[in-house]
């Protein structure tokens, strides 16, 4: 029997339907028909064209159902947002309170701890937005610290419980959390009409009866942002305040290990190295040498750090420089100082619009990688960006190989570590693609 609705509906269209019944958990603005209260609205009619004369909250839930009333699920509303609505349930039972979504923490732990393994479980993403039920959140975790991104309305109302709850469930689990890190410093928070804003998280007054017993959530005047991790036996120093995004990229954590058997006794290129992730493994798998190149001075900086850390400093050198330029002129020598040439540029693109941009950026990367590449050597390249899906990232890399008078044999073909997992019908989370080659 189903439970009595007592949401505001969201009347979809035909289209939004489609889309919904899909399995996307996305409903446009434009999808939105009108709104109308099930209480006072006996005969079904239209009552509003806006949900807030019912005196429905930003961030709060509504259902949504077809222009025939049908339930199709429920999820945040956001007057702002050209997602209007985020669906986070199809099922009509559910209460939206605490142990509801104590439970969808449960299962995104327990998740974690099934896919990664207990080593790799102290250093990976927690809670991947939509992929995990959690509309516009990202938790990830770096060994005793948490780094929350918000980026929807109705995340940020639930923040009190979430935070607090995750907090708990990994106690129950002993595993101890030192502080809690917010990185809402992204101005798409802007379009949620959400304020950027970056610092520690800190327990409301009101509810540290609840959990004033977990430090982490009490304000600590001078805790340490920084903490130290390991990944595929190397360690890293992470800065939550200061590092990109929540402070590390953990979603090549696996495409990292996968390099090792190729690096060994290679000379290689590593491109956009950031931290010096990928120049590390290569060093520490036996690389004969390792240029690590990114135009961040900042990102040099870390990277040298960890290589010194790690005991690798004198077998890798670092270069500050921008990479098309670096390559361009490497063109210029007509040598070719490495067999092995990995390709981790940042998102080229982040909106549709510019995807014909982002294509030529790729198209001149690799292009140059496999002119630079001698017969026989390798490349390792990839995309993070959605909208450069699979199809389109293939033929551009086709194109470039003719241009450049080269075969790809392809070795792998590998996506995010299973902590970012993908939903089939939600393309918005296979964004990262990872190809190895043999140039032929």
């Amino acid at each position: 029997m189903k439970t009595q609705r007592n949401f505001i509906q969201a009347v979809i269209t035909k289209k939004g339907t489609k889309w919904v019944q899909g399995g996307h958990p996305w409903i446009y603005e434009a999808e939105v028909l009108s709104y109308r209260d099930p209480a006072s609205d006996t005969e079904g009619k239209i009552t509003a064209l806006s949900p807030e004369l019912f005196g429905v909250e930003n961030g709060s839930v509504v259902d949504a159902v077809t222009e025939n009333g049908k339930y199709l699920g429920s999820g945040f509303y956001s007057e702002k947002s050209k997602i209007r609505i985020r669906l986070i349930s199809e099922n009509a039972n559910d209460r939206f309170d605490r142990e509801f979504w104590k439970r969808r923490i449960r299962y995104a732990l327990d998740y974690r701890k099934t896919v990664m393994g207990p080593e790799d479980y102290r250093c990976c993403r927690l809670i991947f937005g939509e992929a995990d039920g959690f509309p516009g959140l990202t938790v990830d975790r770096f060994s005793d610290l948490l780094s929350v991104q918000i980026l929807s309305q109705g995340i940020e109302r639930l923040r009190d419980i979430l935070i607090p709850e995750l907090v708990k469930a990994l106690a129950e689990d002993g595993e101890r959390i030192r502080g809690v890190y917010l990185r809402n410093d992204v101005k798409i928070r802007v379009l949620e009409g959400l304020p950027e804003e970056k610092g520690w998280y800190v327990l409301p007054a009101e509810a540290q009866e609840d959990y004033g017993m977990f430090s982490c959530l009490l304000e600590e005047p001078g805790r340490s942002p920084l903490t130290a991790i390991t990944e595929n036996s190397i360690r890293y120093t992470v800065d939550v305040e200061n590092g990109q995004k929540t402070g590390f990229f953990l979603d090549q954590k696996y495409n990292r290990q996968a390099i090792w058997k190729i690096a060994k006794s290679r000379r290689v290129l590593d491109c956009f190295t950031h931290t010096g992730s990928f120049a590390l493994n290569a060093a520490m798998a036996g690389a004969e040498s390792v240029t690590a190149v990114d135009i961040s001075a900042s990102a040099i900086a870390m990277a040298s750090k960890n290589a010194l850390e790690n005991g690798l400093f004198d077998r890798i050198e670092f270069v500050t420089a921008d990479v098309f330029d670096l390559l361009s002129e490497l063109l210029s020598k007509k040598q070719k100082p490495y067999d092995f040439i990995i390709l981790d540029p940042p998102a080229f693109t982040k909106s549709r619009r510019t995807i014909g941009n982002a294509e030529k950026g790729y198209r001149e990367i690799n292009l140059a990688a496999l002119r630079l590449l001698p017969r026989g050597g390798y490349l390792a390249t990839a995309s993070c960006s959605h909208f450069m899906d699979h199809a389109r990232f293939e033929q551009m890399l086709k194109d470039a190989a003719s241009e450049a008078g080269v075969s790809l044999r392809q070795i792998e073909v590998r996506g995010p570590s299973p902590d970012h997992p993908v939903l089939w019908n939600v393309p918005e989370t296979e964004y990262l693609k990872f190809y190895i080659f043999q140039v032929v």
